[in-house]
Parts: C-alpha cells; structure tokens; sequence
C-alpha cells in the first residue's frame, strides 16, 4: 500500500535519505523545512506518518494549532548552553483498514535506523538536549523498536551503563503495560511516549488511550499472599529501576526519571 509521508526537517539531516528509500518502496513524499510551512499544510491529516526533525525556536503563539493531529513538536525545551532538538514520529492519522502492524513497523524502524547512523553521532548528541516524540497505534513490535532506540540514545550519552542497567526492563514494562494494559490491544488507540534526553537525565512519559488504574490498589507482589500472582510486578520493577515515578490521578500516564550514573546533580 502506497502511503502519505510528511517530512519536516529544517537542516535536511533525514530527509534527503528518507525520500530516497521511501520514494524507492512506492511511497509518496513531501519534504517542507519549516515548523511554519508544515503548519501552512491544508491537508496535513491525510499523511500517514509525519516526521518532524528541527531545531527548537520559541513558539509564535499567532501560528498556534492546538489540534494534536498537526503532529508537530509540542514542547520547548529551555537550557543554558545547550544544542536543543525536537524529534518527533506520528502514525495519529496512520490508515488502520486492515492495519499491518509490520508495515509501520519496517517505517518506523528504517527511520530510527537512519537518525542512528547518520544523526545521533557521539560528537553530535554529545551536548544535546533533545525532546523525542512517538505518537503510534498500539503494537508490541512497534514499542520494541522505540524501545531499542531510546536505549542506545541514552547509552551513547552516558547516562546508563548498559551492562549495569535495568533501563530496559523498566522501559519495556511501562510499553507493554501501555498496550496490553491501557489500550487492551486496540490499534485504534494510540501511545504517545515523549523522552526528555541530555547528558543529565533522561525523562520518559509514556501515555496511553485506556481508562487507567489506581496504582496505588495494586497488590502487593512482596507480600506472601501474592507470591503467585503476577500483578503488581512489572510496576515495583519501575520503582525500583527509575529515579523518579509518578502517575497522573487517572493513571494512563506515566512518567519515569533516569538520572545520569555520571551526574553529580
């Protein structure tokens, strides 16, 4: 199926790439290199997957969408001598007749699989302050690749040690726990995960569409009585992993602190 791909990327570190192997697999695509042009888009819901790529200016308040599907970068990032970057994946409008989870997977694997090579070098992330963004239909495998990309992100800045980390295992929870969990599957729904990452920290937020729990009515997996029982477990891992925990009052979102192991902070 031939798919509608936006690309916004103001310092063409992606997009020349990107259009050649997706134009080359039968996809059209639109390359615009403004926050401002990709806003000027009419018809900016019609595109399958957006990929936005840009250096963080302050926001023009008169250029405003509120609507979540614009699919831009949402956040500003404010820091004192630091390189600050937004990137940002978005399937919100991906067409889900028939949804082929491996289909968005390959797409969002082979993006991530660039910014890795040619982007995310030592010397370039080196400094960086960079907010990353996925807005995706509930899938398993599409988590496990957001997941592989955010731990090398943060490996290669140094905030964990990977063969000394538990990252993983709290990561890999809270994704699952967003699909199985929250979105009971639904590809309808979607998971929005938003990592804050610098040399000092990393910060996730993982959000899904579900009715959410009340964490704090979840059995205690250390008392005797529960011993058997699953429930309870995938969340003392995250407490027991992350620096910082804290879930909103509807418990569908979700937001973990890893501080730097070099960080005196």
């Amino acid at each position: 199926m031939q798919r509608e791909i936006l690309i916004i990327d103001d310092h063409d570190d992606l997009a020349t790439a990107l259009e050649e192997v997706f134009v080359a697999t039968g996809h059209s695509v639109e390359v615009v290199e403004t926050r401002q042009d990709a806003l000027a888009i009419d018809n900016i819901e019609g595109y399958d997957l957006v990929v936005t790529d840009l250096d963080v200016q302050p926001r023009d308040n008169s250029n405003a969408n509120g609507n979540s599907t614009v699919c831009l970068p949402e956040h500003i990032i404010s820091g004192v001598g630091e390189h600050v970057k937004a990137f940002k994946i978005c399937a919100a409008n991906f067409r889900r007749d028939e949804f082929n989870e491996d289909e968005l997977k390959n797409l969002v694997a082979t993006i991530l699989d660039y910014k890795t090579r040619y982007v995310d070098t030592i010397d370039n992330v080196q400094d960086l302050h960079e907010n990353i963004q996925f807005e995706l239909p509930s899938g398993i495998s599409l988590m496990h690749v957001v997941l592989e990309y955010l731990m090398k992100r943060v490996e290669k800045l140094g905030v964990i040690k990977p063969e000394q980390s538990n990252l993983f295992v709290a990561l890999d929870e809270a994704f699952v726990n967003a699909v199985k969990h929250g979105n009971k599957f639904d590809a309808q729904k979607l998971v929005r995960i938003t990592a804050e990452v610098s040399g000092k920290e990393a910060r996730f937020t993982i959000e899904d569409e579900g009715e959410g729990f009340d964490v704090n009515a979840i059995p205690d997996p250390l008392d005797p009585e529960n011993l058997f029982k699953a429930s309870g477990r995938g969340v003392l891992f995250i407490y027991n992993i992350m620096d910082e925990v804290k879930y909103n009052e509807r418990g569908n979102r979700l937001t973990m602190v890893k501080k730097s192991e070099n960080s005196s902070a």
